[in-house]
């Protein structure tokens, strides 16, 4: 399958659901009050690895024919599709080798090696992951399963919004952080699924993404996939998940969608990441904060009666929390 279809959302959320945790939805009396409307929070820190990432490993790792996965599975990750791989081989029984940048989270890193993957450091650009991946492959023979341009690690994270529309069926907005496009794209193609199988009002599917990694929002107002400025790359966003580049998949599915991105500024993620702790008793990562943040600062218009947010993940370096650091 070379590109994800809204009416393999099903097939894939059925092929992975023994395999992942169906994660519980949250809300707040305080938050909604903050936003003037009712928000709910699909929770995909509590996903197993502790984020959403597993869901598109399981839909590409595990149904692989032994004679393509007995030389192991292969990728480039700043952290959780890498954990979400390694977690996929060792169910499956196969060797994973993951390409990380070398300012990755010391969290992730760790998390990586527990699952029994063998990890390959790399210079943190695009560039260098690309080519130290190819030479990994080389070596190995390894299968590559890309963090977000290929279309079951786009169809398993279309499993997420597929699960929340499922739970809270008037959903009328979901918001995604947005990096590669993988789980915006899938909440896309799960929006399209749920209007057309169950007879409901299409729910809108927007992202928000860091003022410092605004490149999806550059590549959609362009018409064509832009990278991270020098400038970007140099001081990058606390938003670490999100530093990548869109897919070609993700984008020519926003593109269709005619998909809406807001930016946030640094700051206003460092204090959503605190709101989210405090109210719910929650850490999660940075990305997903970007989402939270876009809300608390009054840039998602017009007013939804009911908002979804995915929360991607909770994998935080506990020891350096931002809100601890000397300014």
């Amino acid at each position: 399958m070379d590109f994800p279809d809204s009416f393999d959302v099903s097939v894939s959320y059925e092929r992975i659901k023994p395999f992942v945790h169906h994660t519980p939805v949250l809300h707040s009396t305080d938050l909604n009050e903050k936003i003037g409307t009712k928000v709910w929070l699909k929770c995909e820190n509590f996903q197993k690895v502790g984020a959403f990432k597993f869901r598109g490993a399981c839909n590409a790792v595990l149904p692989l024919e032994n004679s393509i996965a007995k030389n192991g599975v292969a990728t480039h990750s700043s952290g959780n599709h890498g954990q979400a791989i390694a977690k996929a081989a060792q169910i499956k029984g196969i060797p994973a080798y993951i390409v990380m940048p070398s300012n990755a989270p010391i969290v992730k890193i760790e998390a990586v090696k527990g699952y029994g993957a063998e990890i390959i450091f790399c210079e943190p650009t695009q560039m260098a992951r690309e080519q130290t991946l190819l030479e990994v492959i080389e070596q190995t023979n390894a299968y590559f399963v890309h963090p977000y341009d290929d279309a079951n690690v786009v169809l398993g994270q279309a499993s997420s919004a597929w699960e929340f529309l499922h739970q809270i069926p008037e959903l009328d907005l979901i918001i995604t952080p947005v990096g590669g496009g993988g789980l915006l794209s899938g909440s896309i193609l799960a929006a399209e699924a749920f209007h057309t199988s169950n007879n409901q009002p299409l729910c809108k599917v927007m992202a928000a993404e860091p003022e410092q990694a605004n490149d999806a929002y550059r590549s959609m107002l362009s018409g064509s996939i832009q990278s991270l400025t020098d400038e970007q790359i140099t001081n990058p966003t606390i938003a670490d998940g999100l530093r990548t580049s869109l897919g070609t998949i993700p984008f020519q599915v926003m593109s269709r969608a005619q998909t809406e991105i807001v930016c946030v500024s640094e700051e206003s993620i460092v204090q959503a990441m605190r709101y989210i702790w405090e109210r719910f008793n929650m850490i999660i990562e940075a990305s997903c904060a970007v989402p939270i943040a876009a809300l608390l600062e009054k840039k998602i218009t017009p007013i939804f009666k009911n908002i979804g947010v995915i929360i991607t993940g909770g994998n935080v370096d506990l020891d350096h929390l931002p809100w601890n650091k000397k300014q």
